[in-house]
């Protein structure tokens, strides 16, 4: 926006003509000062933005005009919501404050222009602008949806006048329309404006598509007209006999929904273009139930054509999450062509197209409205945590706005929506987060699955849990909703704060039994000889037992000067360079490294991930030898010395190769496989199980034995520490009565 002098006379009619084309468009003047109040907001509105313009160069009030218009128009909402979207600017854009709406309107309207008023400042700099704003614009929705309504007006205009703007903007802003307004209209059951938003967004993002697809869309439209009649005369004439009020038309497919079809299913326009879409509304009788009705005309329609059993979707039983209420049916059209259908009352279309606004209309029915109250629970309970990354935050939402969803049912038939590819561990944190941090296992269809099972909808869920199993890092992995994600996270946060505290008593308490206080000096020593890179590891690792202090006061005890030299020379080397080499081998245990230095492969017990994988082709575990290979704006991943794809990178790819050393690892495990060959007799499987589990607490992931001729060969894939706790394993295995050998193998297969 660039600053100019007023209005010109031409200017000054145009908005006063397109403000009384807002006036003629809202319907909702129901009360005494509606009109008024609408006329004053934009009195303020016109005042405060006089002097601005959009790039365009038209005068910025016609944009607020805009939203106004689509709010009211295209969303269905309110004179209260019609001024604000008015005044949804000025607060940020001009000198006028929230107090001066407070004392021109009322608390309400200045709450809304509030949530409406973009954030300024500065965010943390690992965070998105654009992710913290949007983040805390739906700190909102606790107070009034309508904030997030009139935003989408607000994200629809800038869509539809984005020609000004210059081409890398243009791209920016499409891309997060795709990614989250459009997402969010769909949520709220604003199918139209998800619609023209995707639309709109695909053609700055990828205008040749674009074009290509409209222009054969344009050339197809008689042909497509023509056998849509031809398909909807015998209906129309049952539908006209049964004295059935109703509208029936063709519902073009979006251009982007078609580009989205022959990309993920790879197949050209015209197989997407050739399916028939039908839509069928009507007026409901007041003697008859909607929902009989929608099944009446169900039945007529198949009475005329064969229906596609596996293709009835049934969302008038059970709507969907964001109010959706219809039933599609597919059956085979004349000519061998199959039609969707799509049966719905004018109240379904209506909810179907504004979605949640137009429920305030028909203040009968309440149900849908409560499933809103559930999702913007959902979103409350997202917005809980304030330490969560902007970015972090933005991917659980973008999860949960639930484009694709299923339904799953409890043991006592209650029905939990979850969005598609959700997993058992997902469903026991949806029931209750306690449930879900001990749950160990379920029956899904009484049969019985692990807790990363993926559900389907339809699946009946029973959660199995144990007071002695919690949540672990790996559990991250097997979740998608943003409820069970925050539950694992806070509890791994909580038992990291409560491990550090126990350490760091317990190591006060050892200093001072040999009358010392925990100082930097201390420290310098400590953290090399227990090979960890910061107090709070030390501390935590000290908390789970996995250091003993044992030897403590043989690190700590005074050395000889040439001892010291000696110690500070092995440890940190002899130079300044040697020194700030050291740095960077520290900094390498966080994932920023240099490739010139070893890799510190440290057991990250505070953070959900490892800033480094394992490679599955060799699948090293701690005290193998081994090396790390770095690819352009990837994550590290680690190779045994030995493996051939590690020798193969180092003679054509050594410049993204980098040495790595491994700490002790007594908290994470890693898969390993052995082989035994023995002699079999009765029992000998029970002893080599009891080393395994009992003996070494190792855990078991598969074991496959075959016997033949009295000569038994087994394979176990385990998990294990380090090659010491195999090594051990491997030992006291050797020493079974009849094992001939054992030894681990060296690939995995997956």
């Amino acid at each position: 926006m660039t600053k100019k002098s007023i209005f010109t006379k031409a200017e000054k009619e145009l908005i006063d003509e397109r403000f009384k084309d807002l006036l003629a468009n809202c319907k909702k003047h129901r009360k005494k000062g509606d009109r008024e109040m609408v006329i004053k907001a934009f009195t303020i509105a016109r005042e405060a933005h006089k002097s601005m313009r959009r790039k365009s160069g038209e005068p910025y009030i016609l944009h607020p005009i805009a939203v106004a218009k689509i709010v009211t128009t295209e969303i269905g909402l309110g004179p209260r919501s019609v001024a604000c979207a008015l005044l949804h600017d000025v607060v940020e854009d001009t000198d006028l404050t929230l107090e001066d709406i407070r004392y021109n309107f009322n608390d309400k309207i200045a709450s809304v222009i509030d949530g409406l008023t973009k954030i300024s400042g500065i965010f943390d700099n690992k965070s998105s602008m654009q992710a913290e704003n949007f983040r805390k614009m739906l700190l909102t929705l606790s107070d009034d949806v309508r904030v997030i309504l009139i935003k989408l007006g607000d994200r629809l205009h800038n869509m539809r006048t984005l020609d000004s703007l210059p081409p890398n903007k243009q791209v920016k802003i499409a891309g997060e329309t795709t990614y989250l307004y459009a997402p969010l209209a769909h949520r709220l059951g604003l199918y139209a404006i998800k619609t023209e938003m995707e639309d709109l967004s695909l053609k700055y993002r990828h205008p040749k598509f674009y074009d290509d697809i409209a222009v054969k869309i344009k050339s197809n439209e008689q042909k497509r007209l023509t056998e849509i009649n031809r398909f909807a005369l015998p209906i129309i004439d049952k539908l006209e006999k049964e004295k059935i009020k109703f509208n029936i038309n063709g519902r073009p497919k979006s251009i982007a929904s078609i580009w989205n079809k022959m990309n993920n299913k790879n197949v050209p326009f015209e197989e997407v273009y050739d399916l028939l879409a039908i839509r069928i509304i009507f007026e409901p009788s007041n003697d008859i139930p909607e929902k009989t009705q929608c099944w009446n005309i169900y039945s007529i329609i198949t009475d005329t054509y064969m229906p596609k059993p596996d293709r009835i979707r049934d969302w008038l039983s059970t709507p969907k999450a964001n109010g959706y209420e219809a039933l599609h049916l597919t059956v085979m059209g004349p000519h061998g062509k199959w039609a969707e259908i799509q049966i719905r009352s004018k109240r379904m279309d209506e909810i179907a197209e504004r979605g949640f606004a137009a429920h305030w209309k028909y203040k009968d029915d309440r149900s849908q409205e409560g499933e809103l109250d559930k999702w913007l629970k959902k979103i409350r309970e997202m917005l809980e945590d304030p330490n969560s990354n902007a970015l972090e935050f933005l991917d659980d939402f973008k999860m949960n706005l639930f484009a694709s969803e299923i339904m799953v049912f409890t043991p006592k038939g209650h029905i939990k929506t979850l969005p598609t590819g959700a997993s058992v561990l997902d469903f026991a944190y949806e029931i209750h987060s306690e449930i879900g941090n001990h749950a160990i296992g379920a029956k899904v269809n009484y049969k019985l699955v692990p807790i990363s099972h993926t559900l389907q909808s339809g699946d009946q869920v029973e959660i199995l849990s144990s007071e002695k199993k919690h949540p672990e890092r790996n559990w991250l992995d097997y979740v998608i909703t943003a409820k069970a994600k925050s539950s694992i996270k806070n509890y791994l946060k909580a038992e990291t704060k409560d491990r550090i505290t126990k350490g760091k008593n317990i190591l006060e308490n050892k200093l001072k039994n040999i009358n010392l206080r925990p100082n930097s000096t201390i420290f310098k020593k400590l953290l090399p000889a227990y090979e960890v890179l910061y107090k709070d590891e030390l501390y935590s690792k000290i908390g789970m037992g996995l250091i003993d202090l044992e030897n403590i006061k043989t690190i700590l005890k005074p050395k000889s000067r040439n001892k010291l030299v000696k110690y500070w020379q092995l440890q940190f080397g002899k130079s300044s360079k040697a020194k700030k080499k050291n740095k960077k081998q520290k900094k390498s245990g966080t994932g920023k490294f240099d490739l010139k230095s070893p890799f510190i492969l440290r057991e990250n017990i505070d953070e959900s991930h490892q800033p480094y994988k394992i490679a599955e082709c060799c699948n090293p575990i701690p005290g193998d030898d081994v090396i790390g290979y770095k690819p352009p704006k990837k994550e590290l991943m680690i190779h045994k010395a030995n493996c051939p794809n590690a020798i193969k990178l180092l003679s054509s790819k050594a410049n993204h190769v980098v040495s790595a050393k491994w700490t002790t690892h007594k908290l994470l495990s890693f898969l390993a496989r052995i082989k035994i060959v023995g002699i079999d007799r009765v029992g000998i499987i029970n002893e080599i199980t009891k080393i395994i589990s009992k003996d070494l607490s190792a855990n078991i992931q598969s074991l496959n034995v075959n016997v033949n001729d009295g000569i038994f060969k087994g394979i176990v894939d385990l998990y294990v520490h380090n090659t010491n706790d195999l090594n051990t394993l491997l030992l006291n295995i050797s020493k079974i009565k009849g094992i001939e050998s054992v030894h681990r193998m060296e690939t995995i297969e997956k």
